[in-house]
């Protein structure tokens, strides 16, 4: 029998025997995974919103009532001729009036009872999309507030920035979160591949005087590490499928004015390797590390 098989076959005995304790360490794994699959999950959908509503974001102009046909026309042409814009688009006060209706239809009762149009007319602008235009459309929301027969400006990319930021750093501490619970996944495995080198003391001692390589006595440990944590990261995999599934179908309607009418999406290729490959890894890692006790 070569090293491997070996290794495999005493790693997967050992599994068996560990019972309750390897049960318990591979639901901490899965706990751990669960977490920063569940984080890599939202964190992806949150990003494809965000994206989304990126590339449509808007630059508001809203005008005064006052305001002059020439004024007007001024502006829209001093916008149109901007390289950060793609497109600039009058909406009076009665258009603005008929989208609000029609998009809060539970308010009508409270436009019909007013005596005047509340909604001021305005300019929609499109803008184009990268860096470069980002970094433009900031400077154009600051030059068109201060002129003539402008009320006010309404700049969707700055509260877009604010709100990537925030999701930023929920990764951020959800990164923190899944690691420190896979460093008590960690010590759950090894605390388990310690029994197991207990349960094999007399064993392990007749092979040390025989004199077998080392590949021989602690390569079962590693593997039964690995084959805990990679058990526990596909449980993890298993169970955020499985509530993916439930709460999509249950709030897609929900989520669909959020997402622009977009599926959610599940965890990719790249991201259910990460989860795979981590759990193998740190199951790994840690029957390496208890191994060490075997002189």
């Amino acid at each position: 029998m070569t090293v491997v098989g070996y290794a495999f076959d005493e790693g997967w005995t050992s599994v068996r025997r560990a019972g309750k304790s390897a049960v318990i360490s591979i639901g901490t794994i899965a706990i751990a995974f669960v977490t920063l699959g569940g984080f890599l999950l939202i964190s992806v959908n949150v990003q494809r919103a965000l994206d989304r509503w990126l590339e449509a974001a808007e630059l508001s102009v809203y005008l005064q009532d006052a305001i002059t046909d020439d004024a007007r026309a001024a502006l829209e042409s001093y916008l149109a001729s901007q390289p950060a814009v793609l497109a600039v688009e009058f909406m009076s006060k009665s258009h603005a009036l008929e989208r609000f209706q029609n998009d809060f239809p539970e308010l009508a009762d409270v436009t019909a009872s007013l005596s005047d149009n509340p909604f001021p007319a305005a300019l929609e602008v499109r803008l184009q999309t990268g860096q470069f235009a980002t970094d433009m459309a900031d400077e154009l929301a600051r030059t068109v507030a201060e002129r003539e027969g402008v009320a006010d400006v309404r700049y969707d990319r700055r509260w877009l920035a604010r709100l990537l930021a925030i999701v930023t750093g929920a990764r951020v501490a959800g990164a923190i979160a899944a690691a420190v619970l896979m460093l008590g996944a960690a010590f759950t495995v090894a605390s388990v591949v310690r029994q197991s080198l207990h349960a094999r003391r007399d064993e392990l001692e007749i092979m040390q005087l025989v004199g077998p390589p080392f590949s021989y006595i602690r390569g079962p440990s590693i593997v039964e590490g690995l084959l805990l944590g990679g058990i526990g990261a596909a449980v993890a995999l298993a169970a955020i499928a499985l509530v993916f599934t439930m709460a999509g179908r249950s709030l897609e309607a929900d989520l669909a004015g959020l997402t622009g009418g977009a599926q959610l999406r599940f965890l990719g290729v790249r991201e259910s390797a990460i989860l795979l490959f981590g759990g193998l890894a740190v199951g790994a890692g840690a029957g390496a590390l208890a191994s060490r006790a075997v002189k």
